[in-house]
């Protein structure tokens, strides 16, 4: 097999993932009558009406806030707000505002120097595709029988039971019946459907539970027919555990990285995480991890992939499936910011979920899936500067996106690493106590005594001596970035 190859542009991306639904409606798409009021708490069947022009209108402010690339929750023709039940895969849902407004939307995103990915949910389908329906009103005389798995006939896709509707479904859901993906047919129509939208313009797929499609030979031709038509597009899948098999170059790029966001929970909230909510995710359970723990984890993590992997791994602290962060935090401000920091000065792509840099909270879905308040007066403004901030110290240093890492000190609730590319050279400092701490690392073999670092923000200084960078005092709960601004030499 060839050398791994991943697009060069994710290294770059700081993503911003969208429920197009809750984050913001345009008055150019046409409504329905009967939306639910945006500020009230979310349902799981009813629709805020949010719409792709409602995005368009808002780059300013996503540009503002440092996003480069969007990932778009589906926006395909759907019975259901989060749109995983698709009928129409070649139809941008009209309360969306159609194909015309993912055309708008992705040719305002490019002018900007921003990209999009959009969610595939190539596994199943929703009751209302159209091939399902022509099984239901015909039966086994539909040409499109064997498009789906049918056990029985009649197809009872509005039973109420679990176990008599006549078809496999996805977690035995009636709504979802699942695609025959063995069915060469099926294969060709899935592929092309994305190869289509990346002809359109997307630049990549993320995929829903592609490990439920248990076929490497299906998600290689995936590949090799979407870099065909974009060699850039970016495709990332949703898998929760480690993901060896579809990370060797010749499937995926990355994956949401959930393992990145478990540790994540584990160390910067730790004991105080609402378990009650951490139950009912993927996540299943997550461990209560100090400062070596967590370290350990991590580097396990930058390791498990080849290095092309890593360097667009999908780093994320929450999803459309999982409780906010500020939830399972138990309210605690000084939790996402500091993962926040560390998220944004590791390897691999980051995302940030709507809403999240702004204070929202809600528990497991439908509490996760909000509308976004768009009244500043409800946002925490203190966090969306530090999120800035953090994005905006990410892009002004290569380092951070291709650069080695090193650790320089792990323990007693602190951790300290180094990254390094050529002449940018940064040291970061996170410390998670609730208490100050004055920092005293150990860099001999980093750096050379008589370096001297200052502070990306505050600008004060400090040199190496004897192999020690000390003397650096980090507030509670929180951390310090410190760059290389003099070398020994000079």
């Amino acid at each position: 097999m060839s050398a791994v190859e991943t697009p060069e542009w994710v290294r770059d991306a700081v993503f911003y993932q969208i429920f197009p639904d809750r984050f913001a409606r345009s008055e150019r798409v046409p409504k329905p009558s009967n939306l639910e009021p945006w500020a009230a708490p979310p349902t799981l069947y009813g629709f805020k009406g949010g719409d792709l022009l409602g995005i368009v209108e808002h780059l300013d402010y996503l540009q503002d806030l440092g996003i480069t690339a969007l990932y778009l929750n589906p926006i395909f023709q759907s019975t259901a707000n989060h749109r995983y039940h698709t009928c129409d895969y070649y139809q941008v849902d009209p309360i969306l505002g159609g194909n015309q407004a993912l055309r708008t939307l992705l040719d305002e995103a490019h002018r900007r120097g921003m990209r999009v990915i959009l969610d595939g949910v190539f596994n199943h389908t929703g009751r209302g595709f159209f091939q399902f329906i022509h099984i239901v009103e015909n039966g086994a005389a539909s040409p499109y029988v064997d498009w789906f798995y049918v056990k029985k006939f009649p197809l009872q896709p509005y039973t109420t039971s679990k176990d008599d509707h006549g078809y496999e479904a996805w977690w035995n859901l009636p709504a979802l019946p699942k695609l025959n993906t063995g069915n060469p047919t099926v294969r060709q129509f899935l592929w092309d459907v994305a190869c289509h939208w990346i002809e359109f313009g997307a630049d990549g797929w993320r995929l829903d539970v592609p490990a439920e499609i248990d076929d490497d030979a299906f998600w290689q031709e995936f590949r090799r027919r979407v870099k065909a038509v974009n060699p850039e597009a970016y495709i990332v899948g949703e898998i929760w555990h480690e993901a060896q098999r579809w990370l060797q170059g010749d499937q995926f790029d990355a994956v949401m990285n959930y393992h990145f966001a478990r540790s994540c929970l584990g160390f910067f909230v730790g004991d105080n995480l609402l378990r009650s909510e951490v139950a009912r995710t993927g996540y299943h359970q997550i461990d209560t991890l100090d400062a070596k723990a967590f370290a350990a984890e991590i580097e396990r993590l930058l390791n498990l992939y080849p290095r092309p992997v890593t360097e667009v791994q999908f780093n994320l602290l929450g999803s459309h499936d999982t409780p906010r962060f500020k939830t399972l935090a138990r309210g605690d401000r000084t939790a996402y910011p500091l993962a926040t920091l560390f998220q944004m000065t590791l390897p691999g792509a980051p995302s940030i979920y709507y809403g999240d840099e702004i204070g929202l909270e809600g528990g497991h879905d439908p509490g996760c899936r909000a509308g976004f308040p768009w009244d500043e007066s409800a946002w925490d403004h203190d966090l969306r500067q530090q999120v800035q901030r953090c994005i905006a110290l990410r892009k002004a240093h290569p380092a951070l996106r291709r650069g080695s890492l090193t650790w320089l000190f792990v323990g007693q609730g602190v951790v300290a690493y180094g990254r390094k590319l050529d002449d940018d050279v940064l040291v970061v400092i996170l410390n998670n106590n609730r208490r100050p701490v004055t920092a005293i690392l150990p860099v001999s073999g980093y750096l050379e005594d008589g370096s001297v670092v200052q502070d990306v923000w505050k600008k004060d200084r400090f040199v190496v001596a004897r192999g020690r960078l000390g003397g650096i005092p980090v507030p509670a709960r929180s951390g310090r970035v410190l760059e290389v601004v003099e070398t020994a030499a000079g």
